[in-house]
């Protein structure tokens, strides 16, 4: 099978696997918002940005430099050195959580209840390694079918396990179940999609070749964490845990919506663009359809974020959650910013210059940190959601300043914009269409559905025909 019909399939299957576990995700989170607190939601996040965070220094740049390295370059001490490595770094990260992590962050937020959950969470990272190397060998495959499938069904039954939970009275306790309980339900089934199981071996020079890359790439990783968490550090420990919950619900609803997305098609085209880095003309012209994709996609969730969030919120989630609406529709905006340069990640890493992303990566934080604290220091949870908004605008601006002059994908702003030009007009039809239906009184269920399909009718005017060839491209035979 050509390249190009994997990355096709593998967009399809990573596609298949976010509606379903977006729409699973969904409905937990419907059902979990309405049994429990605001500020239980909020716990979860301070306990979630600290174990996220050694999560990132835990895979060290393996899975991503197990992917990158080429066929001749790759042996299979390669993989043994790396689950070891993992494994053993894992555990002793487990510990650090256990003793110290979980008592410092009790101590920073002033939330004794981390102390307990802190480590239950670190369950993720215990055995997330052990999945890494199964994992980076489906996606050298290409094999994203088996990726779906295995991830869908860990994160369904991880959610019917904390819904469960939650009717029975468990609390807190059933979020944390949610985000631990996927990495350990999907062990078996990675071992038993690859057929490789662990040897007893380690290798120096394996060792030095998979960390030549990965420090880079966790260096790069560590900083992008940094990045886009700070706002739920800063928030927890400079407001409260309530204010974070509020934040975190706006914040899931839209820039985790774009990050799964990206996260979709980046574990397509990686493999694509690592085997292809010489060639820049196609990287350029894939990249551009990447981009313009993707906002086809994310444009319109954003825009009923943005005209109709506060409906949806009260009706879906409760009056409990009327203070998200606000940073629910300054977010969409923020988001529909990003996924203009949505998939540049990829193409550093796939060109091989961690390095460079590692500095783009500082760079940014140095602009965004300041920002945000005078946002949540002046204006709460809403000058959160502004300070995100500007960092986005900033990131657009140096993305594309790196696309003009520091690489050889030459990418112009006329050339953004003539990609995006078709979800950038339909954005402005469905806009002004839900924004009339909502004025006249339409409840919100029909505004939206008005919405959509003036997005898609105005898509399918500028780019059917394209559209057509793309369906029969990705929809497998």
């Amino acid at each position: 099978m050509s390249d190009k019909k994997l990355v096709a399939f593998g967009i399809f299957w990573n596609g298949v696997q976010l509606a379903v576990n977006q729409s699973f995700s969904f409905i937990v989170k419907l059902v979990l918002a309405k049994l429990l607190f605001p500020e239980q939601f909020g716990l979860v996040g301070m306990a979630t940005v600290v174990t996220g965070f050694i999560q990132v220094i835990n895979e060290l740049g393996v899975g991503a430099a197990l992917v990158q390295r080429s066929e001749k370059d790759l042996r299979s001490i390669h993989y043994h050195t790396a689950f070891w490595t993992g494994l053993v770094f894992s555990v002793i990260l487990f510990l650090i959580m256990c003793l110290g992590a979980g008592p410092l962050a009790a101590s920073f937020y002033n939330e004794p209840q981390l102390i307990s959950i802190i480590p239950v969470l670190s369950l993720g990272i215990l055995f997330g390694s052990v999945n890494l190397v199964n994992r980076s060998q489906l996606i050298r495959q290409m094999n994203f079918k088996r990726i779906a499938m295995i991830d869908s069904m860990s994160r369904l039954c991880s959610g019917c396990l904390a819904l469960l939970l939650a009717f029975l009275g468990a609390g807190i306790w059933s979020l944390v179940l949610n985000s631990v309980a996927p990495v350990l339900i999907a062990i078996p089934f990675y071992f038993k999609a690859t057929g490789w199981l662990p040897k007893l071996m380690w290798n120096k020079q394996a060792f030095k070749d998979i960390l030549g890359f990965g420090v880079y790439t966790t260096g790069s990783n560590m900083l992008s964490y940094i990045y886009n968490n700070i706002d739920y550090l800063l928030i927890g420990k400079l407001l409260s845990s309530a204010a974070l919950g509020v934040y975190t619900l706006a914040f899931v609803l839209t820039d985790t919506f774009r990050s799964r997305i990206m996260a979709v098609v980046d574990r397509a085209v990686y493999p694509f663009y690592g085997k292809n880095q010489h060639d820049y003309a196609m990287l350029k012209k894939y990249y551009l359809t990447i981009v313009q994709f993707n906002c086809m996609v994310v444009f319109p969730v954003m825009i009923f974020f943005c005209v109709l969030g506060g409906p949806f919120l009260l009706n879906f989630f409760g009056d409990k959650w009327q203070d998200a609406i606000a940073p629910l529709q300054i977010l969409s905006i923020a988001v529909m910013f990003n996924m203009m340069v949505s998939g540049n990640t990829a193409l550093l890493r796939g060109l091989g210059r961690p390095g460079l992303e590692m500095k783009l990566q500082a760079l940014k934080a140095a602009i965004y940190i300041p920002v945000l604290i005078a946002g949540i220091w002046f204006y709460g949870v809403l000058g959160a959601a502004w300070a995100v908004l500007i960092n986005k605008l900033i990131t657009l601006i140096i993305a594309q300043y790196v696309f003009r002059k520091l690489i050889n994908v030459k990418i112009s702003y006329s050339e953004l914009y003539s990609s995006l030009r078709p979800p950038i007009a339909a954005s402005l039809v469905a806009f002004m269409a839900a924004y009339t239906a909502s004025f006249a009184g339409l409840h919100f269920l029909f505004a939206g559905i008005f919405l959509f399909l003036s997005y898609f009718l105005t898509i399918w005017a500028f780019m059917g025909a394209e559209l057509k060839l793309l369906i029969k491209k990705i929809i497998p035979a």
